[in-house]
């Protein structure tokens, strides 16, 4: 079994690991002392690592308020769905918005525009 987890969370991650690449690639710049030109190249990496990680989150928040909230039938909490299947936030439940769906294998696939006909 694949293990799954909210849309909205693996975004989230993503833009986290995001900021500490940007750190990681700075603190690279630091070992090229004696070039300026490389030490501030990984210092302008690194930053346009982290801002691109605002752009994310914003992204994401943007996403996250568009999303449908509902209650997780296996933790009683309340959760976010984006597409026709997501996971709970909180117990990765599966969940699914459409009829059609209840009672399947969950899929990732079927957010997929092809998989929606």
């Amino acid at each position: 079994m694949a293990k799954y987890s909210s849309k909205i969370n693996k975004i989230r991650t993503f833009a986290l690991s995001l900021v500490f690449v940007g750190f990681i690639i700075m603190y690279i710049g630091i070992f090229f002392k004696e070039s300026v030109l490389l030490s501030s190249l990984f210092m302008i990496l690194g930053l346009l690592s982290i801002g691109l990680s605002t752009v994310v989150y914003f992204w994401i928040g943007m996403l996250s308020t568009k999303a449908v909230r509902v209650i997780c039938p296996g933790c009683d909490k309340e959760t976010k769905v984006l597409g026709r299947v997501d996971m709970c936030m909180h117990c990765r439940e599966p969940l699914t918005l459409d009829k059609g769906l209840e009672g399947k294998e969950f899929d990732e696939s079927y957010n997929k525009k092809k998989m929606s006909k």
